[in-house]
């Protein structure tokens, strides 16, 4: 019986631990937004600024939502990037329709990782009008 009864206390723990991690887990899992907004910050405040140029503004429709997308480039330490960035969440500090094929852009970007780089986020604007 003794057996049979530490058997059933090492299960019940093991499943009373799996179920606290999960639930853990699964209570501070991070949305994909919340990620792109946490990259956007930190780029925002560490990021160093280059010159670039929108290569163009493309909008697609996925799921139902219109989503919006700068496309752009920007030389760093000989290479040259070209990247895109979703601005669907920016809309209300982007004017969509002055953003045109050749508009100059400041680009911040990580040093560490320089194809990580943003146009835009909710505390810094590349764009130029």
């Amino acid at each position: 019986m003794s057996t049979l009864r530490q058997f059933l206390l090492g299960a019940g723990g093991v499943a009373f631990t799996t179920g606290i991690v999960s639930y853990y887990f699964g209570k501070h899992r991070r949305s994909p937004a919340q990620r792109e907004r946490e990259r956007r910050e930190k780029i925002s405040a560490t990021g160093r600024i280059t010159d670039g140029t929108v290569l163009d503004v493309r909008e697609a429709e996925e799921a139902g939502a219109e989503r919006q997308f700068l496309i752009y480039s920007y030389d760093v330490g000989g290479v040259e990037y070209e990247c895109s960035q979703e601005v669907t969440e920016l809309r209300p500090y982007i004017n969509m329709h002055s953003c045109r094929l050749g508009l100059p852009a400041s680009v911040k970007y990580d040093p560490h990782n320089p194809g990580n780089s943003i146009l835009a986020a909710e505390t810094w604007m590349g764009l130029r009008e």
